[in-house]
């Protein structure tokens, strides 16, 4: 299939988009900012379904950069880490399998932005959060218009926002910290009004490094990572007739970080979190990240509105990383072989052996065209806003691995001993046509929300020796969310949601078939003032679950259906501001959310229990991995009028690493196999508004220094991040 082949036909067909004229025009400033999938904290009360929305102003606040952190209040969201910094976060919603957040459709400003969504869904890559304006997590029944993984929901990152017409203005935030950790967030925007019409630019670099927190045995090298993105971001709204706005973003990563797939034994966890073994002295992870957009906004009315966009993404990235054991009577795979005492020590390198390091190179591109049309009419006393929608995406993956032999020296340390000639992975890639419906219906108080999604998928893979295959694909989803208000201040909603996730090229040339999922939920919501609240009951049934790659898979191999599972639970949030109701001249908002979850498999197959990975071992009634029972985090804030203080907590209680449940499968042991630990973990932070333009900010993440292993997989367990203490300034001009 030739993919550029096949982009070239549809996007010739976005350059003939016409511009057409409208009898009025109206201001553009509040209506022509490209559309977001929960727009506000305050809208996501307002959805027929269950949404978040995180605003910058929370987690700048508090100096978190790792989506973990800023996850952690929100309800039914989980996310496991697995270098401490949320660089390779592996996000869950509602109990959906996490790993490398392959069940989330991923996007950025409304826009795909995994590596390969389609191709290659299990790809490492997941953007900053430090860098963004806000974060929005769809949960609930209101999926219609986004795909392609619809059983587990949606994470969308905002970037930074232009300024205001008329006011230029500049930002910079910089802090330093334990590790030599060095973060900084910069950017200058104006937008004016000139005889062509308004014009906006934003011009942003944001950079962050560290030397890492763990230690190689024998070794002075850092553990840490370098990450540099800058970003230009431009906007045109033409003085014509008609409503209308170009906006254009350009952005690149450079991340670089001594990050590695092996773990610890619990022993070694127990006894030192941050050490890691001789063996993993060579381990590196190199990307490049570019992502492109230029969206066309138009209301030819009041009624009417588009909205189309053309992409490109492209994400390469190097991944050295210790992949296998080589010695007598040691077991290859390193999760399994650090549990024997000859593995063990080839690890350290005081054991006769070799080690094998995977160099596995990624080369991922994603392109498209997405269009919605929004038509606000009336029939009788039905008011519908009808969303419209198409997209045409193309995305593959391609590579090669290429294995380097090191030998121990008996001492602590390793000596290179070969290198294989590069080998050709198989080629994933894929062009899928997506088109939806969805009405939103509003007749007094009760508002509805009927929707279908179509997919249709042409997959093609192509290994390194043998025939290409090709597979064509549809997928039906669709779903009604409704919301009634009961008062001013109180409503309830609820939905039915029908999910589905596709398998890679690979699995559906086997005969993998696309995970499936039926939904519901219902919730109920409070809005007054300073307090709001929320609960909300959920249940999700899954049907041919997709089960997660082998470790050291790095999404080559194919998708294998393993069963089914049963997800249900209940969501909590409140918050209020006492302060604030009492009319204080400060405020003092607390908030607090709570998730109880019961994940479960049932249905099993014999790929699941009987495999690899973090399935493996699963039986019926046996909880799904890394998906807690309890999830809790609850926060309160002094705002006075120069400074403020917030402390911050969060809890999760114990899951399991893998679907074994135990702590080691009987003649198969592995490490990723055995309990994840609870943990509770303070945050202490503050600012002081030194003028109108300095804020001095500073804070200790992990105040009480809480240790526990957080991960087992890829291969053996690893502890969370220690204390961490920070401080800088901001700048606003």
């Amino acid at each position: 299939m030739k993919l550029n082949n096949r982009f070239a036909l549809f996007a010739g067909g976005a350059a003939i988009v016409v511009l057409p004229q409208s009898l009025c025009a109206q201001d553009l400033m509040q209506t022509l900012t490209p559309m977001t999938v929960v727009g506000s904290r305050e809208a996501a009360f307002e959805l027929p379904g269950s949404a978040a929305y995180e605003d910058a102003e929370y987690f700048r606040e508090r100096g978190y950069t790792n989506i973990a952190q800023i996850a952690a209040r929100v309800p039914g969201v989980y996310v496991r880490d697995e270098d401490g910094y949320g660089n390779f976060p592996n996000i869950s919603l509602r109990g959906v399998d996490g790993l490398r957040s392959s069940k989330v459709t991923m996007m950025e400003d409304g826009i795909l932005t995994a590596p390969a969504p389609y191709a290659a869904p299990a790809a490492y890559y997941a953007p900053k959060a430090a860098r963004m304006s806000g974060i929005e997590f769809l949960k609930g029944s209101s999926q219609v218009k986004y795909g392609p993984q619809t059983t587990g929901g949606v994470v969308n990152y905002l970037s930074t926002r232009f300024p205001e017409e008329g006011d230029p203005r500049f930002f910079s935030r910089f802090t330093y910290g334990t590790d030599n950790t060095l973060f900084l967030h910069s950017w200058f925007g104006d937008s004016q009004e000139t005889e062509i019409g308004r014009i906006g630019y934003l011009l942003e670099l944001h950079a962050e490094s560290t030397d890492g927190y763990r230690d190689i045995d024998g070794s002075s090298d850092d553990t840490g990572f370098k990450l540099i993105e800058p970003m230009l971001k431009l906007f045109w709204e033409p003085d014509t007739a008609l409503k209308q706005r170009l906006e254009f973003k350009a952005g690149y990563t450079r991340f670089d970080a001594n990050e590695s797939y092996t773990g610890l034994t619990d022993a070694d966890v127990d006894s030192d979190p941050d050490r890691r073994y001789a063996a993993s002295f060579d381990d590196e992870f190199d990307s490049e990240h570019w992502r492109t957009y230029l969206k066309w906004v138009a209301e030819p009315s009041d009624a009417l509105r588009f909205e189309s966009a053309i992409y490109y993404n492209s994400f390469d990235r190097t991944w050295d990383k210790l992949g296998s054991l080589d010695a007598a009577g040691v077991p290859t795979n390193v999760a399994e072989g650090m549990l024997t005492p000859g593995g063990y020590n080839l690890l350290r390198g005081l054991g006769p052996g070799n080690i094998q390091y995977a160099g596995a190179f990624r080369e991922h591109e994603a392109y498209g065209w997405q269009n919605q049309a929004n038509i606000r009419f009336a029939t009788g006393s039905l008011e519908h806003d009808l969303a419209v929608g198409l997209r045409l995406h193309c995305d593959h993956q391609d590579g090669t691995n290429i294995t380097t032999t090191h030998a121990s020296n008996l001492a602590g340390g390793f000596n290179f001993a070969g290198r294989s000639a590069p080998a050709e992975i198989t080629r994933q890639e894929a062009f899928a046509t997506a088109v939806f419906i969805e009405d939103t219906i509003s007749i007094g108080k009760l508002t509805l929300r009927p929707g279908i999604r179509y997919e249709w998928l042409d997959l093609e893979s192509s290994p390194a020796t043998g025939p290409a295959v090709s597979v064509d694909e549809e997928l039906v989803m669709g779903g009604l969310g409704a919301s009634y208000d009961l008062t001013e201040s109180d409503s309830v909603f609820g939905g039915i949601y029908r999910g589905m996730s596709p398998a890679n090229p690979s699995g559906y040339a086997v005969g993998t078939d696309s995970e499936e999922s039926l939904g519901f939920e219902l919730g109920y919501r409070h809005q007054q003032d300073a307090f709001r609240t929320e609960v909300v009951g959920f249940f999700t049934d899954f049907d041919e679950l997709i089960a997660p790659e082998l470790p050291g898979g790095a999404g080559t191999l194919p998708s294998q259906n393993g069963g089914a599972a049963e997800v249900w639970g209940i969501e909590s949030w409140v918050e209020y501001d006492h302060g604030q109701a009492a009319g204080w001249g400060f405020g003092l908002p607390v908030y607090a959310s709570l998730t109880y979850t019961h994940a479960e498999f049932a249905g099993m197959s014999g790929t699941l229990a009987n495999g690899a990975g973090t399935f493996a071992g699963g039986r019926n009634g046996h909880a799904i991995p890394y998906i807690p029972e309890w999830k809790f985090a609850a926060g309160v804030a002094l705002v006075m009028e120069k400074w403020g203080i917030n402390l911050d907590a969060s809890y999760v209680s114990s899951s399991w690493g893998s679907g074994y449940n135990d702590d080691v499968r009987v003649g198969n042991p592995s490490a990723i196999d055995g309990k994840i630990d609870p943990l509770l973990i303070f945050d202490l932070t503050g600012h002081y508004q030194f003028n109108d333009n300095v804020r001095l900010v500073g804070g200790i993440q992990n105040l009480f220094d809480e240790r526990g292993i957080i991960s087992r997989a890829p291969l053996g367990s690893r502890a969370n991040a220690p204390r961490m203490i920070f401080g800088g300034f901001e700048t606003t001009f």
